[in-house]
């Protein structure tokens, strides 16, 4: 089955920078599961994915566009440490994910003080050229709930 819209697909990724070392990589857990067709990943890699089928292997090169968006200047906060995790890593350059009103957000550490905390709203990929090695490892249609909802449901996918 080629993918589509609509299509769930399971898949490992590597993510590096182009022309860099790897940032991460999906091997050490499970597949990533998304619904085609309704934005649960940066749009180059679901395009990317898209006429590709079960057992295909290949690279994508994503730009900052089509990623994870272009750096924007002043998207800088100020916020109390009681909104962190308690256990974070609380120093300049960690990044860390913080819960919000509109789910989870990676924020970078800036500054750290007594009480406060500088942080950068910027995802720590926007503005770079990435290179993607995908490894497709199953597709399926989706179902009406799962079509529904706007994403996968059962293995990998979300449990309501």
């Amino acid at each position: 089955m080629k993918i589509e819209n609509n299509s769930v697909v399971r898949f490992h990724y590597t993510v590096a920078e182009a022309g860099d070392t790897e940032v991460e990589n999906s091997r050490a857990g499970d597949p990533v599961a998304i619904l085609i067709g309704h934005k649960n990943i940066i749009p180059g890699v679901e395009n990317a994915l898209i006429g590709h089928e079960a057992g295909d292997n290949f690279e994508v090169t994503v730009s900052p566009e089509e990623g994870y968006g272009l750096r924007r200047d002043g998207m800088t906060q100020r916020l109390s440490k009681k909104v962190f995790p308690k256990n974070a890593p609380l120093q300049a350059g960690a990044q860390i994910v913080l819960k919000t009103d509109h789910g989870p957000r990676m924020v970078t550490v800036q500054k750290v003080g007594m009480t406060v905390v500088d942080v950068d709203l910027n995802h720590p990929l926007a503005g770079k050229t990435l290179s993607f090695a995908i490894e497709v490892i199953d597709v399926r249609a989706g179902n009406a709930e799962e079509i529904a909802h706007g994403h996968v449901h059962g293995d990998g996918g979300h449990a309501h």
